[in-house]
């Protein structure tokens, strides 16, 4: 028998079926089948919500829902007990709920139930009904919106990632770009966001690194970081020193790829792709062989690496028209006689 791995509490026409079955005169054992669920579930439904010799749907029901009502704890803030006309006084005095939760906290910091967190002040307003009561608990707050904003103002807060170091910690000579090692890194999507390739340019010669993700789940943490620890790891290890990136979540393992590789890596403020400049102009330039709505997953790492060949061979006016490979063997000519020239 298929049973639910999840109990879930009966229903009203679950109760009407048990109600037929017996009628029936039908086993348990066959109730549970019929309903896919355990026999001891039904046999324990029969025996607490039975009010007599016949089970009764509707009297099963309204006996579990008045069991179910008076088990739940009634709340610590309701209207007419000791708190809330605390609450209310205050408000009433236009003190606000973050106000009122810290000083309850304050004069009551081992007993629970004569404090309560703002939230739940909030949350006690708002689910008044409609009337005086409500009308007057919002007109006390500083704002009195009619309806309450979510807390999160439409931020996205699945996901998030800990630990991030951001770009403003980055060194100064970073910005500048007066030593080579500092990359900026990013993903450029193809069709559907079902495949992807990733970026990586070093910000002051300007070198391309193009990395092949797997194409299923193109942008899982766990690709990404694999493939980019293999590219930067086979780069000397004075050329790669940091990665700045957006806050895009492929990069939730940013720490273990900084423990693989020993690049620091720095992120970007959200919605702000002016702080990766150079990735953004090289993903544009990128296009014009990966053109968007391609699907990305059909490139093998021996295309991309010619894609990278021929743009890395193109001069570069920034770079006084001398192409990134040159400007990046310069670089490491001058660490084979001062390895320390970049530390």
């Amino acid at each position: 028998m298929n049973l639910q791995q999840h109990y879930n509490q009966l229903d009203y026409q679950e109760r009407q079926t048990i109600a037929i079955c017996r009628e029936l005169g039908l086993s348990i054992r066959a109730t549970a089948r019929i309903l896919n669920r355990a026999p001891s579930t039904i046999s324990r439904e029969i025996s607490r919500n039975c009010g007599g010799a016949v089970y009764s749907s509707r009297f099963a029901h309204q006996r579990f829902v008045r069991r179910r009502r008076h088990n739940r704890a009634a709340p610590k803030l309701r209207v007419g007990n000791a708190l809330f006309a605390c609450v209310g006084a205050l408000l009433r005095q236009r003190w606000s709920p973050q106000q009122i939760a810290s000083r309850l906290a304050t004069l009551h910091p081992h007993e629970a139930t004569l404090r309560v967190s703002h939230e739940t002040i909030y949350n006690v307003i708002y689910a008044q009904p409609r009337g005086e009561l409500r009308r007057e608990l919002i007109a006390c707050l500083r704002l009195a919106r009619t309806k309450r904003w979510p807390r999160s103002r439409g931020e996205d807060r699945r996901g998030q990632m800990a630990d991030l170091l951001s770009i403003h910690l980055r060194p100064p000579e970073i910005e500048d770009r007066q030593f080579p090692g500092h990359w900026e890194g990013d993903l450029i999507k193809g069709a559907g966001n079902l495949s992807a390739v990733g970026t990586l340019v070093e910000r002051s010669t300007r070198l391309l690194i193009l990395v092949k993700l797997p194409h299923l789940n193109p942008a899982t943490a766990a690709h990404v970081l694999q493939a980019f620890t293999d590219k930067l790891n086979a780069i000397a290890k004075p050329m790669r020193q940091t990665l700045t990136y957006d806050r895009g979540r492929e990069m939730a393992h940013h720490s273990a790829l900084t423990h693989n590789t020993g690049v620091a890596v720095y992120f970007c403020d959200p919605h702000s792709p002016w702080q990766r400049g150079t990735n953004e102009n090289t993903n544009g330039l990128v296009r014009q062989y990966l053109p968007k709505g391609t699907d990305l997953s059909g490139y093998s790492q021996q295309q991309l690496d010619a894609i990278a060949d021929e743009m890395n061979g193109r001069p570069r006016k920034t770079l006084g028209w001398l192409t990134p490979f040159e400007v990046y063997s310069q670089w490491l000519a001058r660490l084979e006689h001062s390895p320390d020239v970049i530390q």
